[in-house]
């Protein structure tokens, strides 16, 4: 090869954002690169071509784990020479190309020598992780069209990547999800099992225990930079949970809810710091907040490491406040009154069987009118989708991030005459959405194996690098299922969903007719939550069945099960019709469950 072929760029980015120049072609330096700290990169394209690169001596470079501490290129070859500045090196950013003809200076080619001796016992240098988006909803179904209002996301999201359409939650309620989510594990694991501190939600146990090994703590490790905004967990920020000033571990950017989901008029912790916020559309509508603060996040981000975002909007978590330009969208919609919507609860667990059924036209309107502005509400977070994909293609990192869009819990509005809230058993409130783009998976995808929220960490864990042995979940990656060249998947065809009811013996004096222990009452005295509604199901879901088993907490020791395929809906219970040997099977199966950690959660028989 002569050297009038060699394309010399000095102080450039990245060496696989360039284009050979003998040929056009993309370097592909992932196939083949050496480093040393006089900070001179050797290329050999994939065209055959070679490309020398020279950075200045503080250009901060990490293309490995195990970097040098003069300059932080790789050391894996064990190449590191002295300092200094080359010749012809330049000063400052940005990237410049220059044809070399008639010879490069003499140092260059000294080093070019030096640098194709190693080339030969040269180990490829990995290619800089991926960058990982997680966007957390809030109360968002996907079995009554919580989706509907979506088509920026749905069209970004999924049509770029995979949708799974079985997506489930293993406790349909904020606080114990969430921390699912964040510890790839199942609430007997990590104890939070109401939005309650008495419940653990984001008590001094929670900090001390299962927090502090969250999956962002690894990311940490693994020298990504994180961001955090929105929702954390309901009773964050509280006094008795360790006040705003509590950062959990692994954050670099903390912009975190105090309390409950709210739009306006409510506090952050930034960093530990408390900041207040008002009802000014412009400056503290919180969805377009956090949309705002992650595109800062992401334009002042160091390039040389991946980055992690989790962004957790309001939305469509009440009280559904919506932008005001999304005020009135949406405005000819109604509730979905087929399936089980209005239909009676009578074989029921007892919490099931007290709505009034019919239910009454006030019941009606109200929940046409919350039906219309979560879905308003909704709309700001399709324009954040839009926001991010916009930034991350402007920063070329588009390619390289893996974007995961799902929700912590589904969601009712008149369901078996329940009005509105979540933390049943059944498909409205158990399923969550679940789309997902990034490298390596095809565009367009449906996917139809069974995915949990547990799952999330370890996947996000497994695009990061992490040994996944390393780690303490329930959970597996779900990575495989979009990629398959990656590595082999494992079937899970039985899984858990559990839920701790709140509320207390005594009577509830807002609906004293309905008994002990009553709480989150709704108009017209219908109750949706209490002590007793307590309870364990084993979820069945594979090409040949697709059954859900649940045993209560209650002095009646109810059993409800359903076949799915022929009752989608839930509107049979057929426990007294089930043969009393597939019963006990599946009783097996939940103690197992209920008892599970680590594989054995992923490998019940």
């Amino acid at each position: 090869m002569k050297t009038d072929d060699i394309d010399l760029l000095l102080c450039c980015s990245l060496c696989r954002e360039t284009t050979c120049a003998q040929c056009a072609c993309v370097c592909d330096c992932r196939s083949l690169c050496v480093c040393v700290c006089v900070c001179v990169c050797v290329c050999v394209c994939v065209c055959g071509c070679v490309c020398v690169y020279i950075y200045p001596a503080c250009w901060k470079r990490n293309r490995a784990s195990d970097t040098c501490g003069r300059c932080l290129c790789s050391r894996r070859l064990g190449v590191c020479g002295g300092g200094g500045l080359m010749a012809g090196q330049r000063s400052g950013s940005g990237a410049t190309r220059t044809r070399q003809r008639g010879g490069h200076p003499a140092a260059v080619l000294a080093l070019l020598t030096l640098l194709t001796c190693c080339v030969r016992c040269a180990e490829p240098a990995p290619a800089k992780p991926s960058n990982i988006i997680l966007i957390l909803a809030d109360d968002q179904d996907v079995e009554l069209g919580g989706m509907t209002p979506m088509k920026k996301a749905k069209a970004l999201i999924g049509g770029a990547g995979a949708t799974f359409v079985n997506a489930f939650t293993v406790t349909p309620l904020c606080c114990p999800s969430r921390s699912s989510v964040l510890t790839g594990q199942y609430p007997h694991n990590h104890e939070v099992r109401n939005n309650s501190v008495s419940g653990n939600c984001s008590s001094p146990q929670w900090q001390k225990g299962p927090e502090s090994a969250a999956f962002p703590f690894y990311l940490s490790k693994q020298k990504y930079q994180t961001f955090f905004a929105g929702k954390y967990l309901n009773q964050y920020g509280k006094k008795e949970g360790g006040d705003i000033s509590h950062v959990p571990p692994g954050w670099d950017q903390w912009h975190a809810l105090v309390g409950n989901s709210q739009y306006y008029n409510y506090s952050l912790s930034v960093n530990g710091k408390e900041e207040k916020h008002g009802d000014s559309y412009e400056k503290d509508y919180l969805t377009d907040l956090i949309t705002n603060r992650s595109l800062h996040f992401l334009d002042d981000r160091s390039p040389q490491h991946p980055f992690f975002l989790m962004l957790s909007p309001p939305a469509p978590h009440s009280p559904w406040t919506a932008a005001p330009q999304y005020q009135k969208e949406f405005d000819t919609v109604k509730a979905p009154r087929d399936g089980s919507f209005d239909k009676p609860g009578k074989d029921k667990h007892w919490l099931l069987r007290q709505p009034i059924n019919p239910m009454p036209n006030s019941s009606l309107t109200f929940l046409d009118d919350a039906f219309r502005k979560r879905w308003q509400t909704l709309l700001s977070v399709d324009d954040m989708v839009e926001a991010l994909v916009k930034k991350l293609d402007s920063i070329k990192e588009l390619d390289n991030t893996y974007i995961i869009y799902t929700s912590d819990n589904g969601y009712h509005t008149g369901q078996f005459s329940l009005p509105i809230d979540k933390r049943q058993l059944y498909e409205f409130d158990i399923r969550v959405p679940l789309m997902v783009r990034g490298p390596g998976i095809k565009p367009n995808q449906t996917l139809k194996a069974p995915v949990l929220n547990i799952d999330l960490a370890p996947t996000i864990l497994d695009i990061s690098g992490l040994n996944l042995s390393t780690v303490n979940v329930d959970g597996q990656s779900f990575l495989p299922q979009m990629a398959p060249s990656l590595r082999n998947g494992t079937a899970r065809p039985f899984f858990l969903v559990e839920y701790t009811g709140e509320g207390h013996p005594e009577p509830d004096p807002s609906c004293p007719k309905l008994g002990p222990g009553l709480s989150q009452c709704f108009p017209d005295c219908v109750c949706e939550d209490a002590y007793n509604n307590t309870y364990a199901c084993v979820r069945t879901l594979d090409k040949d069945q697709n059954l859900q088993y649940c045993e209560f907490a209650d002095s009646e020791s109810f059993v409800e099960v359903y076949n799915l395929t022929s009752d989608p809906h839930q509107l049979e219970n057929i426990v007294k019709k089930v043969d009393p040997a597939v019963l006990q099977a599946m009783n097996q199966r939940l103690i197992k469950l209920q008892s599970c950690a680590g594989d054995s959660c992923r490998n019940v028989k």
